[in-house]
């Protein structure tokens, strides 16, 4: 049985949706691109939408136009996917990283103040695997030394605190929708915000610095072909239309997984239970007791893949990656929350059309492996 580790869940509506804009002559910058930005605006409750190419774009777009450059400062999280970090090195500004909390693998909201200097310019939580951040208590801390905040919401989509959507406390939020994300574009990701002069000043970078009106070949100030086309967008729409029947696939896939799981006293499971947030299920991610080394994590990853069961080790440290190594002079220990988390970590196969014969079948092969390793 081959299980791949991600999924995406595509349906002949979205095919029909885009087959249809292929039968168009506008295959980017047209109706299909304002249409997927005012329904995603909607949906999360903000005022302007922009669609891109990547998350990893929409962060470098949102430190752009927060004039985040040389001798800046961005407090951020070195448990994450590496975008969150690379989007200021783009500008030449410094990640400051600040450890994470054990329960919930976001950024340590306590530990944020300290961190905080003359060059701090903006805070940007991550949502890790779509458990809401503390956002009101980082609000907090933004307003009193009068940071930015942006919010990193790739992985978080329809997640909620209070009641309040995910991607509405920062100044500015990002979304992303890669094939493994709980929505798909293929290629895609959307900053949100609800500041007019960041969304004509971003929607001018996205499209190589053209203002709104102005010529093709009129370029106001350095931009970039950020662009997400029409058919990337018609995807988005028919996606976005059934966000919530696969939200609920994911949620019913990680209680399955709890099911089977919750006999295994040799690993942590990832649900948490705060009636004051919603998570979003992006990926379902264990992680192995202390006494296991990351070698014997890489072991049973090795043991799970030789079964056909795609897995990986989520995420790896961000300030032990070889360039920032290289260029920040980091050292194993600085960060131990997140380095013992992170060498312990195994995300198992999770996607919206996952059978309860695959997942009983990932379990058993999963509590073999550690027996076998052990």
């Amino acid at each position: 049985m081959k299980i791949p580790l991600s999924n995406p869940d595509i349906t002949r509506r979205e095919i029909k949706a885009v087959t249809d804009v292929l039968r168009t002559p506008h295959l980017s910058l047209g109706p299909k691109l304002e249409e997927f930005e005012n329904k995603f605006a909607d949906y999360i409750g903000r005022k302007y939408a922009i669609a891109v190419n990547s998350g990893t774009s929409a962060l470098h777009l949102c430190i752009r136009s927060f004039g985040i450059g040389v001798g800046n400062e961005v407090i951020t999280s070195p448990f994450s996917f590496i975008a969150s970090a690379n989007c200021m090195l783009f500008e030449g500004a410094k990640p400051v990283f600040v450890d994470i909390r054990e329960d919930t693998l976001n950024i340590d909201e306590d530990k944020i103040e300290e961190k905080i200097t003359a060059k701090t310019k903006a805070i940007l939580p991550v949502h890790v695997f779509g458990y809401p951040c503390e956002m009101n208590k980082i609000k907090r801390v933004a307003k009193k030394h009068k940071l930015v905040v942006i919010e990193d919401s790739c992985e978080a989509i329809g997640a909620e605190i209070g009641q309040k959507m995910v991607g509405t406390f920062g100044d500015a939020s990002v979304f992303a929708f890669y094939p493994n994300k709980q929505m798909t574009t293929g290629e895609g990701g959307m900053l949100l915000s609800d500041d007019i002069d960041i969304y004509h000043l971003a929607k001018s970078l996205r499209n190589q610095g053209r203002d709104e009106g102005a010529g093709w070949h009129a370029h106001s100030r350095l931009g970039y072909n950020y662009r997400l086309s029409d058919i990337n967008c018609a995807l988005g729409i028919v996606q976005l239309s059934r966000i919530e029947e696969m939200l609920k696939k994911r949620e019913q896939a990680s209680v399955l997984y709890d099911k089977y799981l919750s006999d295994c006293p040799d690993i942590i499971l990832p649900s948490l239970k705060d009636k004051k947030v919603k998570r979003s299920w992006f990926v379902y991610v264990i992680r192995l007791n202390e006494e296991f080394s990351e070698e014997q994590r890489n072991k049973i990853i090795t043991l799970l893949r030789g079964k056909g069961i795609g897995c990986s080790a989520y995420f790896p440290p961000i300030h032990l990656q070889s360039f920032y190594v290289d260029e920040f002079s980091y050292k194993a220990g600085v960060f131990p929350i997140t380095e013992a988390v992170a060498a312990r970590t195994i995300a198992l196969p999770f996607f919206n059309l996952l059978t309860v014969r695959q997942i009983e079948h990932i379990a058993e092969s999963l509590k073999n492996s550690i027996r076998k390793v052990k």
